[in-house]
C-alpha cells in the first residue's frame, strides 16, 4: 500500500462521519420525495407506479402555479428586506454608544420566538382592532390593511422580523473578520466610518452576506405558520398547499412533487445569485 493511497483512504475515512450525516438525513428525504413524486413511493398507500401525473397536475393546476410564484415572492422579498435591514444594524453594533449592551440583547430576541407566535404579534399590532390601528384611528388617520391583504405585506414584516437578527449573527461575524489595519488604512485616505463600511469592509465580507442571504431564502421558501396565518386568502404559499393535500386530501405523491419543484425552482434561484455575487466577490478579494 502505497503512501498516496494511504492519505487518501485516510481522507475517506474522515469524512464518512459527515457525508454519512448528509446522506442519511438530507439526502434520503429528498430522494423519497423524488420517487413519491413519479409514483414509486407514498406514504400509508401502495406505489401507483411510475406516473408524471402529479407533476402534470402541479404544473397545469392555476393553483398551484400562483401559489409557486407566491411562495417565491414571499421568499425573494422578505429576504431582501431582511438584508437591508441587517446591514445597517450590523453597522451600528460595530460602533460603541450607550446602552450597547441592551441593544445587543434586544436585537436577538426574535430568535428565540417561535414563528407562530411571531405571526399572532403581527395580528395583535397591525390587524384590524390592533394596537397601531386604534392608536391611528385616534389621531383621525387610516391605517393600511397588512393582514390578508393582496401585497401579503404583514407576512412580510413578520418573516423579516424573525430573519433580521440570524442575517446579523452571520455578517456581523463576516465583518469582523475583516482586518482592522485595511479599515483604518481606508480612514487615513479620508473615507468616514461609514464609507469605510460601505466600500471596503461590505465587499470583503460578501462572502458572509451571501452566505446568510442564502441561508434565509431557504428558510423562507419553507415558511408557513406566518403565511398561513396572516397571509391572504388566495395566492397560498406552496408550504401551505403542501399541508393541505397531505393531512386533509392524503394527496402525498402531489406534495412530493410539490416539495420537488419547489427545491429545483429554490436551487436555481440560488444558482443565479450565486452567479450574480461570485463575480463581485472576485473583484473584491483581487482589489485588496
Amino acid at each position: 500500500m502505497n503512501l498516496a493511497w494511504k492519505r487518501s483512504l485516510s481522507l475517506w475515512l474522515l469524512l464518512i462521519p459527515g457525508v454519512g450525516y448528509l446522506l442519511v438525513f438530507f439526502g434520503s428525504p429528498l430522494a423519497l420525495a423524488l420517487l413519491g413524486s413519479v409514483g414509486l413511493e407514498t406514504i400509508g398507500t401502495d406505489a401507483p407506479g411510475f406516473t408524471l401525473q402529479y407533476y402534470r397536475t402541479m404544473l397545469t393546476d392555476r393553483i398551484y402555479l400562483d401559489g409557486l410564484w407566491f411562495t417565491l415572492y414571499l421568499s425573494t422579498t422578505s429576504t431582501l428586506l431582511s438584508l437591508l435591514v441587517a446591514l445597517p444594524i450590523t453597522a451600528l453594533i460595530q460602533q460603541s454608544f450607550p446602552g450597547q449592551r441592551l441593544f445587543n440583547t434586544l436585537y436577538k430576541v426574535p430568535l428565540v420566538v417561535p414563528g407562530v407566535v411571531a405571526a399572532f404579534l403581527v395580528l395583535t399590532l397591525v390587524d384590524r382592532g390592533g394596537l397601531l390601528p386604534r392608536a391611528f384611528e385616534r389621531l383621525g388617520l387610516g391605517f393600511p390593511q397588512l393582514v390578508r391583504d393582496r401585497l401579503a405585506l404583514g407576512v412580510l414584516i413578520g418573516m423579516a422580523w424573525k430573519s433580521v437578527p440570524f442575517m446579523v449573527l452571520v455578517i456581523g461575524g463576516a465583518m469582523a473578520a475583516v482586518p482592522k489595519d485595511v479599515l483604518a488604512a481606508a480612514r487615513t485616505l479620508g473615507a468616514s466610518s461609514w464609507q469605510a463600511f460601505l466600500k471596503v469592509q461590505v465587499p470583503l465580507a460578501l462572502p458572509g452576506i451571501t452566505a446568510a442571504t442564502l441561508l434565509v431564502f431557504i428558510g423562507s421558501t419553507g415558511a408557513y405558520a406566518i403565511p398561513n396565518l396572516i397571509g391572504p386568502v388566495y395566492p397560498l404559499p406552496l408550504s401551505v398547499h403542501m399541508y393541505q393535500n397531505a393531512f386533509e386530501r392524503n394527496q402525498w405523491g402531489l406534495v412530493a412533487a410539490m416539495g420537488s419543484v419547489l427545491s429545483l425552482t429554490s436551487s436555481l434561484v440560488l444558482l443565479a445569485y450565486y452567479q450574480l455575487t461570485k463575480g463581485a466577490t472576485n473583484a473584491s478579494g483581487k482589489g485588496v
